[in-house]
């Protein structure tokens, strides 16, 4: 099954191995995926109008192959497609 947004998924390796979360963003060209509050970096910002600046923490993305898929698919709807 393919990885979507809004799916569950757990990192199972990387420093955030065993860590679950819910995917926010794919890039699938790159085979990278965002996930939420896991593999977070610190991101220095100027002070601009719009933004206030300074140090922030955001998520980063990860290889698609270091996230496992969580959410189940009901078993009845792939055997009535199948058929």
């Amino acid at each position: 099954m393919t990885i979507k947004k809004g799916n569950q998924v757990e990192i199972i390796c990387g420093k955030d191995k065993g860590k679950k979360g819910e995917v926010i963003e794919i890039l699938r060209k790159q085979n990278r995926v965002k996930v939420k509050g896991i593999n977070m970096i610190k991101k220095h910002e100027k002070v601009t109008k719009e933004k206030k600046g300074g140090i922030i923490s955001k998520e980063n993305f990860l290889s698609i192959s270091n996230v496992k898929n969580l959410d189940k698919v009901d078993e009845k709807k792939i055997n009535k497609d199948k058929k």
